[in-house]
């Protein structure tokens, strides 16, 4: 296994560490749909689930983005070989893609939903994982735009 593969790796490992840990801890220690102000009106951590994408669009189809994870997955396993040693940028975007895919479907296959709990009270309730699968396809997006 070549250094790309193990940066690609070691990010995704790292971002479904942070997300099931912090998932974990949600679910242990706040009830469904319990919000605790952080910084009140602005920041809150809200227990929430969902069944649909990131930000709770297109409710009801889990098993749709179930499929979808793992298409994902295979595409991102098919053109690893195509990304340069020297392309940190696009293996730390494929990592948090990778990642973030993994966090989600973890939720999916254990639970049926997804757990959400960051809440800035202007947007659908998120967590960590759907962080790191927008800030993927926004780094791919430039990264891929300058080429």
């Amino acid at each position: 296994m070549s250094k790309k593969h193990y940066f690609v790796f070691l990010t995704a490992l790292f971002v479904v560490f942070l997300d099931q840990s912090a998932k974990f801890l949600v679910r242990k220690n706040l009830q469904l749909n319990q919000s605790i102000p952080i910084i009140k009106n602005i920041f809150h951590l809200t227990y929430v689930t969902n069944t649909g994408s990131a930000f709770s669009l297109l409710q009801g189809f889990n098993l749709f983005f179930v499929l979808f994870s793992f298409a994902v997955i295979a595409a991102i396993f098919y053109y690893l070989k195509k990304i340069k040693e020297n392309g940190k940028w696009i293996q730390f975007a494929v990592g948090l893609l990778l990642g973030g895919t993994i966090g989600n479907l973890i939720d999916r296959l254990s639970l049926g939903f997804v757990v959400d709990f960051i809440d800035f009270r202007i947007w659908p309730v998120f967590n960590i994982a759907d962080s790191a699968v927008t800030i993927s396809v926004i780094l791919l997006i430039i990264l891929l735009w300058k080429k």
